[in-house]
C-alpha cells in the first residue's frame, strides 16, 4: 500500500533550501564553545612559532650559550697561551683567524670571550629585573607620596647615562676589577627603565575587578603585588629584558675596551677589539672577528626582544 503524500510537501523547495544551507555552512568554521579560553602566553606561542625572526634569533642565542658554557668544545688552544713568534701570523690549520700582535690565537680568544660578556649580561639583567621590577611595582601598588618618593628616585637615576656612571665608579676601583665589580655597577645604574615599565603595568590593573576582589577577601598588598600585579606586568618586563641584556654586553665590551672593565687576564671582546685597533690598517682583521660577534650576540637578543614584543602585543598582531 503506497505512504500517503504531504499535499504542503515542496521537493524542490526543499532540495533548494539544504543545498543553500550546505553552500553558506560548508565556508564557516563551527566553533567548539566547550573549548578551553587561551591565554596570553598560549597566543604568543602560537604567533612566535610561525615567525622566522623568533627561531633565528633563538639559534643565535643557543649557539652563544653554548659557546660560553662550553668553550672546549669549538677550540682546543688556550686562549691565554701565546708565542711572540706567532705574533700577527696568518691562518692556517687550527688556527682559523690568525694570530694576534702577541701571537695569541685569535679564534681561540673569540671562542673564550663570549663567557664573560654573556656572563655580565645575564647576571646584570637579573640584579636589574629583580630590582627594577620591585621598584615599580611598589610605586605602582601603593601610590601615594611613597610613589612620588619612587619616582623621584628612579628619575635620578635615569637621568645618570649607563655607561658614563659605570666609567667613573669603575675608575675608583682599578685594582678590584672582577666580574661581579662590572656586574654590580651596571645593576645599580640600569634598573630605572624596567621600574618605569613595571610601574606603568602595575597601575594600569591595580584597579581591575580581579584585584579588587582580591582585596575584598582580605588579600594583603604585598600578596596582591606578588600574585595579581607583577604576574599581569610580565609581559612588558619581560620584552625590556630581553633588549637590555643586549645592552649590558655592550656596556662591559665598551668599559673593557677603555681598559677599565675586566681585568686583562680575563678574555673579553672589548679588550680584544681595543688590542686590534692598533693594526687597524696593516691587519684589519684582527678587529673584525671580536667585533663580529659582539654585534652577533646583541643582534640576537635585540632581534628576540622585538619578536617577543609583537607576539605579546595584541595591538601588533592585529597590525
Amino acid at each position: 500500500m503506497p505512504e500517503p503524500t504531504n499535499p504542503l510537501a515542496r521537493p524542490e523547495q526543499d532540495h533548494f533550501f539544504a543545498s543553500l544551507d550546505s553552500a553558506v555552512l560548508g565556508d564557516v568554521d563551527v566553533v567548539d564553545e566547550s573549548a578551553a579560553p587561551t591565554s596570553l602566553w598560549q597566543d604568543a606561542w602560537r604567533e612566535l612559532r610561525h615567525r622566522v625572526l623568533f627561531w633565528a634569533s633563538a639559534a643565535i642565542i643557543l649557539l652563544v650559550i653554548v659557546v660560553a658554557v662550553a668553550p672546549q668544545l669549538f677550540t682546543s688552544v688556550d686562549p691565554q697561551y701565546c708565542l711572540l713568534s706567532d705574533s700577527l701570523g696568518a691562518p692556517g690549520p687550527g688556527h682559523p683567524f690568525g694570530f694576534d700582535k702577541l701571537g695569541c690565537d685569535v679564534y681561540a680568544r673569540v671562542i673564550y670571550g663570549a663567557r664573560a660578556s654573556v656572563a655580565v649580561g645575564v647576571l646584570t639583567t637579573l640584579i636589574v629585573t629583580l630590582l627594577g621590577a620591585t621598584v615599580g611595582a611598589v610605586a605602582g601598588a601603593y601610590g601615594g607620596w611613597f610613589d612620588s618618593l619612587l619616582s623621584r628616585v628612579t628619575d635620578i637615576f635615569f637621568a645618570i647615562p649607563l655607561v658614563l656612571a659605570a666609567v667613573t665608579v669603575m675608575s675608583i676601583f682599578r685594582s678590584s676589577r672582577t666580574i661581579l665589580t662590572v656586574v654590580l655597577v651596571l645593576g645599580v645604574f640600569g634598573w630605572p627603565q624596567i621600574a618605569r615599565i613595571t610601574r606603568g603595568a602595575v597601575m594600569s590593573v591595580k584597579n581591575a575587578e580581579f584585584v579588587t576582589a582580591a582585596k575584598a577577601l582580605g588579600v594583603s598588598k604585598p600578596a596582591t603585588i606578588v600574585k595579581h600585579l607583577i604576574p599581569n606586568a610580565l609581559a612588558p618586563i619581560i620584552v625590556t629584558a630581553t633588549v637590555s641584556l643586549g645592552t649590558f654586553i655592550v656596556a662591559e665590551a665598551t668599559l673593557s675596551f677603555l681598559g677599565i672593565g675586566l681585568p686583562p687576564n680575563v678574555v673579553s671582546w672589548g679588550h680584544d677589539i681595543s688590542q686590534a685597533q692598533r693594526q687597524l690598517r696593516t691587519m684589519p682583521s684582527l678587529i673584525f672577528y671580536p667585533s663580529g660577534a659582539l654585534a652577533l650576540t646583541v643582534l640576537g637578543f635585540i632581534m628576540m626582544g622585538d619578536a617577543v614584543r609583537d607576539a605579546l602585543d595584541p595591538k601588533a598582531r592585529k597590525r
